[in-house]
């Protein structure tokens, strides 16, 4: 029975858990029914026996019952005697309450009769007490002005803040403002305020320009994880949107409703208390006591408590002599980073001060030189950093050259000659010089890449600035809220047109952060106009048609200085100019430089770090522009997000559409003519090198015209790598000079082949099919060729398709000799041509694959700024495929015309063989007259196409004349009448010269040569055999020659050979059988 489990039952009898065990659970049941076991028990068999079992099972349970009282019969005791305890004892205290009510009863009654008294003498101790007060204030007032030096020469301005504060405070009281010695204290005072005031706001305006010691020296970007995103302390009422790195700031700089811009704040007493009266029932204070603070412990008195409240070691240095305070607890809980703190406690300062207004304007005034001279100074840091690495920079810069080949491929080692030699006579290996661009104002020029490294350095020093005067300025908009919010009744009465922003910024001085972004990206401005070599008129044009834009949008006159839409910034330019001629981008490039004589120029002295200057260098200073113009988007506060929208990086987009992309255009549309319009663009070079190399850089005879347009493709690609806006019009401006490109390429190519019989052949649609089909096509640049053709074409098809090219070339004999292309310059041209062609289109594609790299940076870049696009990069790479192809297949086209051509020459020189009769009287030593041209001829050509095609594409060329030469040799034999021993083997010298020759050609395959040309022998060598014999032969290979072919065997005349009369039939019998 689970009931009895855990009952107190020692092991001696652990029988009894055995025998409660057998116990049956309906003894236990909630509601017991003891009718059903009497029954039982009187219908048992054995009733005595059940009886006896109830009376066992009886006993068991009053055994533990017995137990169970045994072992809880001591604590039952315990509790009634602890029970009892605590009834005497309420009992007691009853008793002792009733005593202690009489006794206070009574003490009531005796203080009653002594109340007039008491009350007397407690207000004459308030008295002496605050007479007391007074003359330790007056004694402690006066040692005030040396202890603010002090703490002002030990740089804890916002303790010496404090002090001053307290002490005005105190002066201001009642029963001080009649005591005459503290007068001069007054006097000294005022004085230390205008001290205290310039200390403060320099110590501000250095660390402004993280000039302080705690200024921050790190990028604005690399402790964007340590800014707590959460604040301490919602303070302000005046609520707006801000920026996740100053978002804190604000509510930091607040403390609890302390700060009107006048200066009057309500801050803790001298004496510790925060009342003004001093009539609170506390010791005399002790005002150095509560200033003389150590680094982290402050002493201070509360309602007449004495206490010590223990700072936190974190607490800056700058703070630990300040007395405890709101601000001072903010200052202690917020995560900002050092430099943050710092300016929050300086801004705090100048508002204590009430001076928020002067130190705007001061700060306003002095804002533009300084940052002039800080990038003057950056600048020369520069230049003297690189003039101390001089040598490690040469170093690089050799580096950087072999770089080069990244964007530029190959052609980085084929830098053009900007040098000509004498009479204009450029040296072997070189290129002409079209390059508009010298090789530092190149893409990847030293130019480039020493003014890129500049703006980042003078933009990372811009930001890190920038992002003090955010901090600051929202501070100082912050404190000077509530004074505006008491002014905005007043003004909204007098001018409908009021502006909060505009009221702000008078209520600081002037000083805001749009005017700040203004001023920086100005002088960012005036920089870039520098390195530009930009004239101030263009600029001021640029700034005019900005302004006249922004304008045009919707015309308000309740906008005063449009900081609310757009950001619009004057441009510096101090000095005046004399208007400019219109001469071109010529002045554009090289810079209007010539001023007055009575104007005064502001220069940074870039030109000590630049190599060169010009209007080339737009493509380095985009990209740190659009970068700047970013981090600039990220600091500013959500209420100035349009500032970033135009200014800079609108200046320098403008600029680049107005007078970079014309400029560029017109000087490259230059450097294409000047490439492909020169007498040696399409000459191939007199002295290539013996063999072929795919290689550029080991001098692979691209022809200059084609190298010097892709020098200026790859070049332009470089410019849009640099400025990926701008990418589509880059690249449409390479397609248009691919484009002249190959209308060049195609104008030489038809001075070639103009009225040239293999020239109209290849237009042939049969023969272009053929052409397709031939394996021999597989090694052509063209993929189209390729798809069509099966690249595992049988002997016999392949055998098939030169058998019909070749019946469909002997079917123009005779061909005469004008119709050939017979000048080898010519050829060798077309060798050259076709080479180049594939060269370019290659390099086409990978232009086309960067372009599409640039086009998808752009698109990125647009998307996230929500423009809209022009091309996309799909379009821009279809474009150049459809270039590539182009190009592809006029170079195709240069390789069939001189395959044709040779296999027409071979056509040429072999029909010679129909007019000739070989029945000579003596056996000669050397081949046919024809035959020998046609093999110097053939090696002639070969050596000096050798240099200009791969041996693929010689194998291509001169591949066909084998088989169309072993077919015209053979089908020869028709149109002779008689041929004797000799003639036969003056046919094999021929056949076996013609072998040697095209044997010697490297590229070309000796077996299958030796093959084709065997079967020639073979044929003729038939004519020596008697008729039955060659009956007997042909029945035996029936298959090694056509039935035309054997029947022309038996139609010619041999001298001493008879042929029967039934020759022919018995052939057809042979041949069907």
């Amino acid at each position: 029975m689970s009931i009895f489990h855990g009952l107190p039952v020692s092991q001696e009898k652990s029988y009894i858990r055995e025998e409660l065990a057998r116990i049956d659970e309906s003894w236990t049941a909630a509601r017991f029914d003891s009718l059903p076991h009497v029954v039982h028990t009187l219908t048992s068999k054995d009733r005595e026996g059940e009886i006896q079992i109830l009376r066992e099972q009886s006993d068991v349970i009053e055994e533990v019952v017995d137990e169970v009282v045994h072992s809880y019969h001591s604590g039952f005791n315990k509790a009634i005697q602890n029970y009892s305890l605590i009834l005497r004892l309420f009992s007691e205290s009853a008793e002792s309450i009733n005593v202690l009510k009489i006794d206070l009863a009574e003490a009531k009654k005796r203080l009653g009769t002594r109340n007039k008294q008491l009350h007397q003498l407690w207000y004459r101790s308030v008295t002496l007490r605050h007479i007391i007060s007074l003359l330790d204030q007056i004694e402690n007032i006066a040692k005030v002005p040396g202890r603010i030096e002090k703490l002002t020469a030990e740089k804890q301005f916002y303790a010496a803040v404090q002090l001053y504060v307290q002490c005005m405070l105190m002066l201001e009281r009642e029963g001080l403002q009649t005591v005459g010695a503290l007068q001069d204290v007054r006097s000294e005072l005022t004085k230390l305020r205008g001290v205290l005031f310039y200390k403060v706001l320099e110590e501000l305006h250095e660390h402004l320009y993280n000039k302080g010691e705690y200024s921050s020296t790190s990028s604005i970007h690399d402790k964007d994880e340590e800014i707590p995103t959460t604040t301490a302390i919602a303070l302000s009422s005046n609520s707006q949107p801000v920026s996740r790195r100053t978002r804190l700031l604000k509510n930091e700089s607040h403390i609890g409703g302390q700060g009107l811009a006048d200066g009057s704040f309500r801050s803790v007493s001298i004496d510790g208390g925060s009342s003004y009266d001093g009539h609170e029932d506390e010791g005399p204070p002790d005002l150095h006591d509560e200033i003389g603070l150590d680094e982290n412990h402050a002493s201070f008195k509360v309602n007449g408590v004495d206490g010590v409240k223990s700072f936190s070691r974190q607490i800056p240095t700058w703070l630990s002599q300040a007395i405890p305070d709101e601000f001072l607890e903010t200052i202690k809980k917020t995560e900002a980073p050092l430099h943050v703190k710092y300016l929050q406690t300086m801004v705090e300062c100048l508002c204590r001060l009430g001076k928020v207004a002067a130190a705007g304007a001061i700060i306003s005034q002095r804002l533009r030189p300084t940052i002039h001279d800080i990038i003057t100074s950056q600048i020369k840091a520069h230049a003297a950093q690189v003039n101390y690495s001089s040598p490690s920079i040469r170093q690089t810069g050799q580096s950087a050259a072999a770089g080069l080949l990244l964007m530029k491929g190959p052609l980085g080692s084929y830098q053009l000659s900007k040098q000509k030699h004498q009479h204009g006579i450029l040296p072997v290996g070189t290129l002409l010089s079209v390059s508009p661009v010298s090789s530092a104002m190149a893409p990847s020029g030293k130019a480039q890449s020493s003014a890129k490294q500049l703006l980042n350095s003078v933009f990372d020093t811009i930001l890190r600035i920038f992002e003090n005067h955010v901090i600051v300025g929202e501070l100082l908009e912050s404190k000077s809220a509530i004074y505006g919010e008491i002014n905005t009744t007043k003004s909204s009465l007098v001018d409908e047109n009021w502006n909060p922003d505009y009221e702000a910024s008078q209520v600081t001085g002037g000083y805001s952060i749009s005017f700040s972004l203004s001023v920086l990206q100005s002088e960012c401005q005036q920089l870039i106009c520098e390195i530009l070599r930009a004239t101030p008129e263009a600029a001021s044009a640029d700034a005019a048609v900005q302004t006249a834009r922004l304008a045009n949008k919707t015309p308000s006159k309740d906008k005063r200085d449009g900081s609310e839409d757009s950001l619009t910034f004057a441009f510096r330019f101090t000095d005046t100019a004399l208007s400019a001629p219109s001469q071109g981008s010529d002045l554009i490039r090289q810079g209007w430089n010539r001023r007055s004589s009575n104007t005064l120029q502001e220069g940074y002295g870039s030109a000590a770090v630049l190599p060169e200057q010009g209007i080339y260098l737009t493509a380095s200073v985009y990209r740190p522009v659009l970068q700047f113009t970013d981090k600039v988007a990220s600091i500013l506060p959500q209420k100035y997000s349009q500032l970033g929208n135009d200014g800079l990086l609108s200046f320098v987009e403008n600029f680049v559409k107005d007078h970079f992309l014309p400029t560029m255009f017109v000087d490259y549309r230059k450097g294409v003519q000047q490439a492909i319009s020169t007498p040696a663009a399409f000459r191939p070079r007199p002295h290539a090198t013996a063999t072929y190399t795919p290689f550029i850089e080991k001098g692979r005879p691209v022809l200059q015209g084609l190298l010097a347009i892709d020098f200026l493709a790859r070049e332009v690609i470089g410019w849009a790598q640099a400025m990926p806006k701008f990418a589509g019009e880059l690249v449409k401006h390479v397609q248009t000079f691919l484009e002249r490109t190959y209308e060049r390429c195609r104008t030489s190519y038809m001075e070639a082949v103009l009225e040239k019989q293999s020239y109209m052949l290849i237009g042939r649609h049969d023969i272009e099919k053929l052409m397709q089909c031939d394996p021999a096509s597989a090694c052509l640049p063209d993929s189209h060729v390729q798809l069509n053709m099966e690249s595992n074409a049988s002997d016999s098809e392949t055998a098939q398709i030169e058998l019909e090219l070749s019946d469909i070339l002997l079917s123009l004999r005779p061909i005469k000799q004008e119709n050939l292309i017979r000048d080898d310059n010519k050829l060798i041209l077309l060798a050259s041509l076709s080479d180049s062609l594939e060269y370019v289109a290659d390099s086409i594609e990978r232009l086309g694959k960067t372009a599409v790299r640039t086009s998808d940076q752009v698109e990125d870049e647009v998307t996230n700024r929500r423009q809209q696009h022009s091309r996309t990069g799909s379009a821009l790479i279809k474009d150049l495929a459809s270039f590539a192809d182009e190009y592809r297949k006029l170079a195709v086209d240069c390789l069939k015309v001189l395959r044709i051509e040779m296999q027409l020459e071979t056509v040429f020189h072999l029909q010679e063989m129909n007019s000739r009769e070989y029945l000579d009287d003596q056996d000669a030593e050397e081949p046919d007259d024809f035959i020998i041209t046609l093999t110097s001829q053939i090696t002639r050509r070969d050596e000096e196409m050798s240099p200009f095609v791969a041996p693929a594409k010689r194998n291509y060329i001169f591949g066909g004349i084998c088989s169309i030469a072993a077919n015209a040799s053979v089908k020869a034999l028709a149109d002779m009448k008689s041929i004797n021993l000799f003639g036969v083997q003056q046919i094999c010298r021929n056949s076996i010269a013609l072998e040697q020759t095209l044997a010697a050609i490297p590229s070309l395959d000796s077996d299958s040569v030796q093959q084709r040309l065997d079967r020639v022998r073979t044929y003729f060598e038939l004519l020596n055999m008697p008729s039955e014999a060659l009956l007997a032969f042909i029945s035996e290979h029936a298959h090694l020659f056509t039935h035309p072919e054997y029947s022309n065997l038996l139609k010619v005349q041999v001298p001493g050979r008879e042929i029967p009369f039934d020759a022919q039939d018995r052939l057809s019998e042979i041949l069907s059988a």
